[in-house]
């Protein structure tokens, strides 16, 4: 009679071949190790829920605002934080600050956000074009690029802006175009490392469109930087948008943005210090809160940081 060769039972609760080859699996995910290093980055963590709290109170301004940001009361005028019935005090015109302070948020949330998505769509569609293709594109592209580049950020977006007009729309395209060579030269520099890496010439080699190889395999393994890069810019974006509207070329009063408050209330510096210290704070805030989160999120996906 054979002896019985079937292993034992294993015990409850023990685990099994199957969960340690998916758990191995897992830990040895690019993306779950870097957000594993992410989380260990508390400022970065608490840049990230600071940035989600206001995002969501944002989104929901209509519900938690107090009053309308645009409603004027002269009698409420130049009240002070504290005051009943407003927590932030009033304004010159009697305008509750908390509320302003938060439609002003959603505002210049929303430039900063879209202005990136813009910039960088435009810049990774040219740093894909002119990296992989060469030739002539790529000298035409990268001269035009540095054209650009030549002219001081902000000094751009105000020329571009003065050629259109005032006003939140041309503010916003103005320092989206002023993004564009940021975002074309990290997606030519990961290109021009990528196109004759091995797997990209064994996907040439089995007929892989063009398409299908910059979309698939270059600009799939370029996101990490784009990423960081996209963070760090938001904050850019948000203080040269609110800049703009303090000179009055972005928005236009009685809107509700933080560079409107800032540029009101440096008419009452010295009587309602107030009116220009809390929008130039939640600048602050929110821009420090994007650094530190793009500061953790470069750390996390470096790969000479893994071990």
């Amino acid at each position: 009679m054979e002896p019985d060769l079937a292993l034992p039972a294993a015990k409850p609760g023990a685990p099994t071949a199957r969960g340690l080859s998916a758990r191995d699996s897992r830990s040895h995910s690019p993306t779950y190790d870097a957000l594993r290093r992410l989380r260990r980055d508390h400022a970065a963590v608490a840049g990230a829920g600071f940035l989600i709290f206001m995002v969501l109170v944002s989104l929901l301004a209509p519900l938690i605002a107090p009053a309308d940001p645009t409603a004027t009361d002269l009698a409420q005028r130049l009240r002070p934080p504290g005051s009943p019935g407003h927590l932030l005090g009033t304004d010159e015109l009697g305008r509750d600050l908390l509320s302003r302070l938060i439609w002003g948020g959603r505002i210049s949330l929303a430039v900063g956000f879209t202005a990136v998505l813009a910039a960088m769509s435009a810049g990774v569609v040219l740093g894909l074009v002119s990296g992989y293709f060469g030739r002539w594109i790529d000298p035409l592209i990268m001269r035009c690029i540095d054209v650009l580049m030549a002219f001081p950020s902000l000094l751009l977006a105000i020329a571009v802006v003065a050629s259109l007009g005032p006003g939140l729309g041309n503010a916003m395209l103005a320092v989206s175009i002023v993004g564009i060579p940021y975002y074309a030269r990290i997606v030519r520099g990961s290109v021009l490392s990528l196109r004759n890496q091995e797997f990209v010439q064994a996907a040439r080699v089995v007929g892989a469109s063009h398409g299908r190889i910059i979309v698939r395999h270059i600009l799939a393994n370029s996101l990490a930087p784009l990423v960081v890069a996209a963070t760090l810019d938001v904050g850019w974006m948000i203080m040269a948008a609110a800049g703009l509207s303090f000179l009055g070329l972005g928005a236009q009063p009685p809107t509700a943005e933080w560079g409107v408050m800032l540029s009101a209330g440096r008419q009452q510096i010295r009587n309602a210090p107030h009116l220009s210290i809390v929008p130039g704070a939640m600048i602050f805030l929110v821009v420090l809160a994007l650094n530190f989160l793009g500061d953790g999120l470069r750390d996390a996906m470096d790969p000479r940081l893994k071990q």
